[in-house]
């Protein structure tokens, strides 16, 4: 009979840790399933069940199993806690910092994972995770506006194509100045509800024939509405000699009529056509700018107007200003570009100008117009300014030695500023 003196106080297991005792062999891959499982079901208990702090001891407890736990143990967990309504910010956190299979049951899957653990994982995980995230339903715009930042095509179109996810200004912006370098995400812009004119006719120079249509029928709007609001507004302000720079230029945009009458008296020419014609035959900078401030635009926007290759704003000029058809066509020879193709008929492109001319109203041609010389001047980022200066240098290569001529000296002005 042994000695009492030499037995425990109690029963206990052995967990190896005696003097003569054999090393534990690993625990049977059952066991560790069942013990995840059963500390899953405690996390997912509702509020009414286990407080935050019991959740939070145990999620700690999960994580630590986590670390050696096969793919397939991950999975499972991350799938069971995706159900919870306020997973354990450790825990959500190194789910979707997982290996996408992992990942992909929160991110795809959990509707209450909090804006911080996904700017987390925009942070630390892979552009995949990114396009995980740009996926979610309801994305905010916090959460957006760092996927953005990033700069990552894939993760961007991801973006663009989530109709719940929600773009601020800002976030538009950026996209708007990426799609220089990213002509795809422009048809999945030209989409979405957040874009404004402003950012779309900043677009518009970098955009295809296709795009350009989209945009003129959607955002070549007409003014009648704002022009019978502040119709008296015209009459206060010439009174005031208008002296207010602000409801100057507010008016110069609502107004009906597009040409300067003011710039005719220090003109050369009687009129705009007559510069027109002039152009015709002998295109300079000066009668370029000439033309410019008879159309009541800036020398930039002329520039700009004059140096584009798609000639759609030639179009839009002289519909807007109220010069007849032909007049498109004396531009266009002008600036030396072909008017008829190998078989004598009308070249494509000028017949596709020719087009727009014929559909467009004044009205809406002259609120493009207005649009371009505001953004061009004072409604522009940083970031949209120098895509369009980048556009002017790459846009070099693809003109004639004339019509680089020409860009040189029409677009300086751009390229300085």
């Amino acid at each position: 009979m042994s000695d009492p003196a030499s037995r425990p106080a109690f029963d206990q297991p052995d967990f190896g840790q005696g003097r003569d005792a054999v090393p534990p062999t690993p625990p049977p891959a059952r066991s560790r399933a069942t013990l995840l499982k059963r500390l899953a079901d405690v996390v997912c208990l509702p509020g009414s069940r286990v407080n935050a702090f019991e959740r939070s001891m145990t999620a700690d407890l999960i994580v630590e199993l986590l670390r050696e736990a096969a793919l397939d143990e991950r999975v499972r967990i991350a799938r069971r806690i995706a159900n919870v309504s306020d997973i354990p910010t450790g825990l959500a956190r190194m789910l979707m910092r997982d290996d996408l299979e992992v990942a992909r049951q929160l991110l795809e899957n959990s509707a209450t994972v909090g804006d911080g653990d996904l700017i987390d994982c925009v942070r630390s995980g892979t552009l995949e995770h990114r396009r995980l995230i740009a996926a979610r339903r309801g994305l905010n715009e916090v959460v957006a506006d760092e996927l953005v930042q990033r700069g990552e095509p894939a993760v961007t179109e991801s973006l663009l194509r989530n109709d719940l996810a929600k773009l601020s200004h800002e976030a538009i912006e950026t996209i708007v100045a990426g799609t220089r370098d990213n002509p795809r995400h422009i048809p999945l812009l030209l989409r979405r509800s957040e874009l404004r004119p402003s950012h779309a006719y900043v677009m518009f120079w970098w955009s295809d024939a296709d795009a350009r249509r989209v945009i003129l029928q959607r955002f070549a709007v007409s003014r009648e509405v704002l022009q019978e609001a502040v119709s008296d507004v015209f009459a206060m302000a010439a009174d005031e000699n208008w002296q207010d720079p602000l409801t100057r230029k507010a008016l110069q945009f609502i107004e009906r009529r597009q040409r300067n009458r003011a710039a005719i008296a220090k003109s050369p020419f009687e009129s705009l056509d007559e510069a027109v014609q002039v152009a015709s035959e002998s295109f300079t900078r000066e009668v370029a700018e000439e033309i410019s401030y008879l159309s009541g635009l800036k020398p930039m926007t002329g520039a700009k107007i004059f140096t584009d290759p798609g000639g759609e704003p030639l179009a839009i000029l002289c519909k807007a200003t109220g010069l007849p058809r032909n007049n498109v066509r004396l531009l266009w020879r002008a600036l030396r570009r072909p008017e008829t193709d190998a078989a004598g008929n009308v070249a494509p492109t000028l017949d596709r100008v020719l087009t727009l001319f014929d559909t467009i109203a004044v009205d809406r041609a002259q609120t493009v117009l207005r649009y371009w010389n505001w953004s061009l001047s004072s409604a522009l980022t940083p970031a949209l300014m120098q895509a369009i200066r980048d556009g002017d240098e790459a846009a070099l290569d693809e003109f004639s030695q004339p019509q680089k001529a020409a860009m040189l000296a029409l677009g300086g002005d751009i390229r300085r500023r």
